[in-house]
């Protein structure tokens, strides 16, 4: 247990690093906030306006998505409260404000893999744009020092899940045609 959890600090060490350049930290920074809720509830309200009825049943199903993952993923931060990579290890610095105490799972990702598996199957043509942003905010978690490798890669699964099941629950919607 003890080895993983070096070599997930040194990944993050790494990671972390990438921020001592300020265009990279301004950029992950940027992505982080979006990440915070900004771009989901923009895209939301973009696909009301430019589609209507069919774009509030999506942000419908993006909202009810979003309280899902949001109670889920309180729940596993005060069930597990794995300290942030900062709190555990001085060399790693957080370059952004974190929003709560705890670092499993990551919510930006998870909410990211969500909303976005959920999104694309009511507009395909989103990915473009849903995938590489999706990544990003992924990635600028562990860079930005807030989080582990494996807190990411289980918030993305859990937001496969969580999106697998949301799409399963909605009739007529899915990601594969």
């Amino acid at each position: 247990m003890e080895a993983r959890l070096n070599a997930e600090s040194s990944w993050c060490l790494r990671a972390n690093r990438i921020c001592a350049r300020s265009g990279a930290r301004v950029f992950f920074a940027a992505i982080s906030r979006l990440g915070d809720g900004v771009a989901w509830y923009t895209l939301m309200a973009a696909l009301i306006v430019f589609d209507g009825i069919d774009g509030l049943a999506a942000s419908a199903h993006l909202a009810a998505t979003g309280v899902i993952a949001l109670t889920l993923y309180k729940l596993l931060k005060r069930w597990t409260k794995r300290p942030r990579p900062f709190a555990s290890d001085a060399r790693i610095h957080a370059w952004v404000a974190p929003l709560d105490e705890f670092s499993f799972p990551s919510g930006h990702t998870l909410h990211a893999v969500a909303f976005t598996l959920v999104a694309l199957a009511h507009y395909p043509g989103l990915a473009w744009v849903l995938i590489p942003f999706t990544a990003s905010v992924a990635v600028s978690r562990v860079v930005l020092g807030l989080h582990y490798p494996s807190d990411v890669l289980a918030a993305t699964g859990i937001g496969v899940a969580l999106a697998s099941l949301s799409l399963w629950l909605v009739p007529g919607v899915s990601l594969f045609v």
